[in-house]
């Protein structure tokens, strides 16, 4: 299979590379850079051995030269080059956020003008646990934002236990988060050793995270989202409070989520007291997910920890590409962490 990369020296293309690298049904033929088009990627990044040149857009090339094409492009600009691929009949999982919002005066308010409205409805969400068989058949494959992965994971298994009306989510995030763009607030300096809030509430991820919750709750949910950036590399850790409708304890939340995800090859749940950590899915494609109910104020703690660069972008999206070429679902996915 032939894969295409467009984005491929952003952090997330480079991640594409790494873990595509050792995919054993995959080649990478493809892979664009703006910036460093006619480089090759081990002029720059010693550590492959992907003697491959990177090359500017170039439609043709890519139409000619890949089965499935992964865009890695910053939001508005994936917009503008997915049309051109499909009509190549090509098969694409898009990175950005341009196709996951069903609505697009809502993507409209978040992120400024959407100029490809009529493939709206054709894109699949990504998020394999949840829309597994939509996927299989997609065209367009809508990779889930970081943050909504780990809430969407977290929350699903609880909505029918929970009042909609009062879910807080706090989630923290490595810097890789942030892009690989040069900006002031990703500076060592600005970030080692501190932690800070940003986006207290207007995060762009909110309406994709209620968009999907709300679907699968089947009614309004709407969340109070307060993300973090603190001093690590890589990895998210998501903690959703809730109050709960009625009585439940931790054993039996446990039970619900278990049964939840059962079967679930990247989906962990585990037995309370165990806390997620982000050390444990660092470099994976996992989701380890924890819960625990206060019974002394009848609230639900969900927690989930995954990789924002694996779980939360590039490998997500290798599973969606193993489910469209209808490969197992876990090929060139199962490495273990890198721990230290």
């Amino acid at each position: 299979m032939k894969v295409a990369i467009l984005g491929a020296t952003g952090y997330t293309g480079l991640e594409l590379l790494r873990v595509l690298s050792n995919h054993p049904n995959a080649q990478i033929t493809v892979a664009t850079s703006q910036r460093y088009a006619g480089k090759k990627l081990v002029d720059l990044f010693p550590f492959f051995k992907n003697e491959l040149a990177l090359t500017p857009l170039d439609y043709d090339l890519i139409a000619n030269n890949a089965d499935i094409i992964f865009t890695a492009l910053p939001q508005q600009v994936s917009m503008e080059i997915i049309p051109e691929l499909l009509r190549h009949k090509k098969r694409i999982i898009d990175l950005s956020a341009d196709f996951r919002l069903k609505r697009p005066e809502v993507y409209e308010a978040w992120y400024g003008p959407h100029k490809a409205k009529e493939l709206i409805d054709e894109a699949v969400y990504g998020l394999p646990e949840i829309y597994r068989e939509h996927i299989k058949n997609a065209y367009l494959v809508a990779n889930p934002g970081c943050y909504p992965t780990g809430v969407i994971l977290a929350l699903a298994p609880l909505l029918k236990y929970i009042r909609e009306d009062s879910i807080v989510v706090d989630a923290k995030s490595g810097v890789s988060g942030a892009g690989r763009g040069l900006k002031l607030s990703s500076l060592f300096c600005e970030v080692n050793e501190g932690m800070q809030a940003y986006k207290v509430a207007a995060h762009r991820h909110i309406p994709e995270m209620e968009q999907e919750l709300s679907k699968l709750a089947g009614k309004d949910i709407r969340i109070t989202f307060v993300p973090h950036l603190i001093p690590i590399s890589r990895g998210m850790f998501v903690t959703a409070y809730a109050p709960l409708k009625g009585k439940l304890d931790s054993k039996q939340a446990y039970q619900i989520m278990s049964e939840y995800y059962q079967g679930e090859s990247f989906v962990k749940v585990l037995l309370p007291p165990q806390i997620p950590q982000t050390l444990h899915v660092r470099g994976t494609n996992e989701c380890h997910l924890g819960v625990k109910v206060d019974e002394r104020t009848n609230h639900i703690i969900a927690m989930a920890a995954i990789d924002n660069l694996g779980k939360g972008a590039s490998t997500q999206a290798i599973q969606s590409m193993n489910l469209m070429a209808r490969l197992p679902e876990a090929t060139g996915l199962e490495h273990l962490p890198l721990f230290l």
